[in-house]
């Protein structure tokens, strides 16, 4: 384990924040858009990149919801008119007024999502507390859990319709699925910034579709527009509670991917998401839906598939066709919003360092993880293979995104009461409202716990393990080294009176404590007893807002003419690049030359300690997840020929 790590180890004293959400669902789309195109610009890519999860659950939420409402009896207007009521009006509450309206007004200069909701809560009370940084950490767990989910389901649910166009189709919706799911991961490598530019097309073609195809048979029932009425959607839970909750947790199907509008803020901006929403999203959401209940209110039988049995039969292949591009989209956003929430997780300090290798020579957003990539792919194949329909799915969905919107509106209450300075109560009355009903439906989905719900709980519980261990075996081993380790000024006091042979050129010694002699540098005294020209103690810190100037990168003191010491501050979005960051030291009087530099880091082999501060199960879990983490060299971006490593050996 690199001594750069204890970076890691002393990030407590650095971030302000603990999680990331799908905070950068298509980062390459979003700075094109960003930086180089209009309004109009922004808003087409918006629909493309943040709405591509809520675009496709016209596909099955309706479906499903109401199959829940009805179970094996007949269809009636009343059921069919409380779960439209229940679909509108969680895309009212939910989506529209908290995220749409509210939400998007907490940004952290100028970026959105979990992470910086959290970093702005923290922010508020003026210090990290426990109950504030576990929020952001089960938020973040939760956000791979629907990153594994959405592309499975999204799929899934789209080729499905091959079964509308011939019965014959039946056995092969799933090895299609699979076939378009591996595809879909094999390309990440290559990065996605040339399909990037179709997104935003391809969706508002979408979207044209779904509200085409509600208005063909919108008028098949008048009575669907009813629903608007809230009343039908209470007195349909009123007068089945127990059926009425278990409709409620696939009602949420509807509103799964609202999160996605406040986390990708910092990428179009809120003018061109609001606009989007309210322009094309919302009324195609809305008429689909109605569609969909009114045919199936003139054909109970079409409760089978009620979104393809909408399609005229000419046009059902090009439909099934555009459905899975559409998915395929949703499915790329969750996707690149994982790369991205683990940069942000690297940064600071909850998981352990991951290769991340860029895409794009001139967009600093365009990642890909491999392990990663990976471990998504092995869990969206099983889901696929387990649940095999995107009915079973179904019952899985929606736990995760339940989670991390009642986290975002208890963030959100902070940030409203002490960040916007709001009376406590009014900050309450705003947001008490929204919480009760994402807990709602958070309840309900934990009815579905048997049914298939436990998966996105396993998968986050497992993420949560890993990130306490992570942050507390840090923590275990910070409080181990500093006790053993000399003070820096003590060391450069001592070196001054009395240098030892003075080399030619510039060694530069990382370090997680700054105040500290670091490991590498005192080994190199013992054992080579040389000292360079020029000595630079260097510290890389996370901050606690997505990116940070150049003026405020680098920060440097001169101890003594042998030795200065440096700070590099890299926001949380930023992938850290140590050569490039150097070079702003050059405006502060450091003459960086890479040829003559040679960078000193300390390699330590971790081993269990007879006592710990943890269990054992736990001291050996963050001993694998030490030696996971990959090398401090190809993260840091430093040229692997100008680093010398030194080993050490710790217990913890």
């Amino acid at each position: 384990m690199n001594e750069a790590t204890r970076d890691t180890a002393s990030a407590d004293r650095h971030d302000t924040s603990a999680h990331g959400d799908a905070s950068a669902r298509s980062d390459t789309t979003a700075r094109n858009g960003r930086h180089g195109s209009g309004f109009w610009g922004l808003t087409l890519g918006s629909i493309g990149v943040v709405y591509g999860d809520i675009g496709t659950s016209p596909l099955y939420a309706f479906r499903e919801a109401l199959r829940a409402a009805v179970g094996h009896g007949p269809i009636t207007q009343g059921a069919v008119l409380g779960v439209l009521s229940l679909i509108i009006w969680a895309l009212i509450i939910v989506v529209t007024a908290k995220y749409v309206l509210l939400l998007l007004r907490a940004d952290n200069h100028g970026e959105g999502g979990t992470l910086s909701l959290t970093a702005l809560a923290s922010r508020a009370v003026g210090r990290r507390t426990m109950p504030i940084v576990m929020l952001g950490i089960i938020g973040a767990a939760m956000f791979y859990g629907d990153s594994v989910i959405t592309p499975a389901i999204s799929v899934l649910s789209a080729v499905e319709g091959l079964k509308i166009v011939t019965p014959a189709f039946e056995h092969a919706v799933l090895p299609f699925t699979v076939t378009i799911l591996v595809a879909l991961f094999a390309v990440q490598s290559r990065g996605t910034a040339g399909v990037a530019t179709f997104f935003g097309p391809v969706m508002v073609v979408w979207f044209l579709a779904l509200a085409g195809l509600g208005l063909l048979h919108i008028a098949d029932d008048p009575h669907v527009f009813g629903a608007i009425n809230p009343l039908h959607g209470a007195r349909f839970v009123i007068e089945h509670p127990v059926t009425g909750l278990v409709t409620l947790g696939l009602v949420f199907l509807a509103v799964t991917g609202g999160e996605a509008l406040y986390a990708d803020l910092g990428h179009f901006g809120r003018k061109p998401i609001q606009s989007a929403w309210f322009g094309l999203v919302f009324p195609a959401l809305v008429i689909n839906y109605f569609g969909q209940g009114a045919m199936v209110l003139a054909n109970p039988d079409a409760i089978e598939n009620p979104f393809y049995r909408m399609v005229p039969e000419p046009l059902l292949f090009p439909m099934v066709l555009l459905a899975t591009a559409a998915t395929v989209i949703a499915s790329q956003s969750v996707i690149t919003g994982a790369y991205s929430i683990t940069r942000q997780a690297i940064q600071l300090g909850l998981i352990p360092r991951l290769a991340i290798r860029h895409t794009s020579e001139t967009q600093s957003g365009q990642i890909y993880v491999p392990r990663v990539n990976t471990a998504l792919l092995i869990g969206v194949l099983f889901l696929v293979l387990m649940f095999k329909t995107s009915s079973n799915l179904a019952s899985a969905y929606g736990i995760a995104v339940t989670t991390t919107m009642v986290v975002d509106g208890l963030l959100g209450f902070v940030v409203i009461w002490k960040l916007w300075r709001w009376n406590p109560w009014a900050a309450a009355a705003i947001i008490t409202p929204f919480v009760a009903i994402d807990g709602t439906f958070f309840m309900a989905n934990l009815l579905k716990l048997l049914e298939g719900a436990w998966v996105p709980l396993l998968f986050g519980g497992v993420i949560v393990l890993l990130i306490v261990t992570w942050r507390r075996g840090s923590r275990v081993l910070l409080a181990k080294t500093r006790h053993l380790e000399l003070p820096l000024e003590t060391l450069v006091q001592t070196l001054t009176k009395k240098p030892p042979h003075i080399v030619p050129g510039t060694a530069v010694f990382l370090t997680g404590d700054p105040d500290s002699a670091p490991t590498a540098l005192l080994h190199n005294l013992k054992h080579n007893k040389v000292l360079h020209q020029h000595n630079v103690v260097l510290t890389i810190e996370s901050a606690d807002t997505p990116r940070v100037s150049d003026e405020e990168r680098v920060r440097m003191t001169q101890l003594s003419p042998l030795f200065s010491k440096v700070v590099l501050r890299f926001g949380f979005m930023e992938t850290p690049n140590v050569p490039k960051a150097l070079v702003i030291a050059r405006k502060q009087g450091w003459h960086f030359d890479i040829m003559s530099t040679s960078f000193f880091l300390s390699r330590r082999s971790l081993k269990p300690a007879a006592k710990s501060a943890m269990p054992r199960w736990q001291d050996k879990l963050f001993i694998h997840l030490a030696k996971s983490a990959s090398d401090a060299t190809d993260f840091f971006q430093i040229p692997t020929g100008r680093v010398v490593e030194v080993g050490t050996q710790v217990t913890v």
